[in-house]
């Protein structure tokens, strides 16, 4: 008999991967955006704790992009299906190099919309931000690749990669807001 741990397991990351993913990738940016408010509240930047409406922008854009992820995963596991040393370097530098930028300018553009700005005022914050967040980027994600793409199967590389992200997206969360502070 199965217990119920297995049965939600089983429920969440084989029969509803893609839900799971999404979801997971819009409470994990949230999660990251709240963290980073109470930063900005604690260091008296934020006059109040928390703006809702911001960390309902960052999880709508999160789990937007949740089935990009889902499928690039899979896609990559199909074209490089190894775990050996020279796939997962393959599939670290595809990471950063195809995956990364799309992730950053989707974001971007995604809370331009929901932010009510025009492409042209998102095109622009894109292009004064786009360095450190990838900068931010290259230093931090070809680690946390590393143990995903060599350790870990591919129905839990999204969630792992999710939990990860809410620690990047502190640092996200910064990058998009800071200058609305001065």
């Amino acid at each position: 008999m199965r217990s119920t741990f297995h049965r939600g397991m089983h429920f969440l990351f084989k029969k509803n991967l893609l839900l799971t993913n999404s979801i997971t990738s819009g409470g994990f940016l949230g999660i990251g955006d709240l963290i980073q408010q109470e930063i900005e509240f604690q260091s008296h930047i934020l006059p109040e704790r928390y703006d809702w409406a911001r960390t309902a922008r960052m999880f709508i854009v999160g789990t937007l992009m949740g089935p990009m992820h889902h499928y690039y995963y899979i896609c990559l596991d199909k074209i490089l299906p190894k775990t050996n040393l020279k796939t997962v370097a393959q599939k670290i530098l595809s990471d950063q190099l195809i995956a990364s930028p799309a992730t950053i300018i989707c974001f971007f553009y995604g809370m331009g919309i929901l932010e009510r700005k025009n492409f042209q005022e998102s095109t622009e914050e894109i292009k004064k931000k786009i360095k450190y967040v990838y900068i931010g980027d290259c230093l931090f994600w070809p680690p946390v690749q590393f143990v995903n793409f060599y350790y870990l199967p591919t129905h839990y590389r999204v969630f792992y990669i999710n939990f990860a992200t809410m620690i990047f997206n502190v640092f996200l969360s910064y990058m998009k807001h800071f200058d609305q502070h001065k």
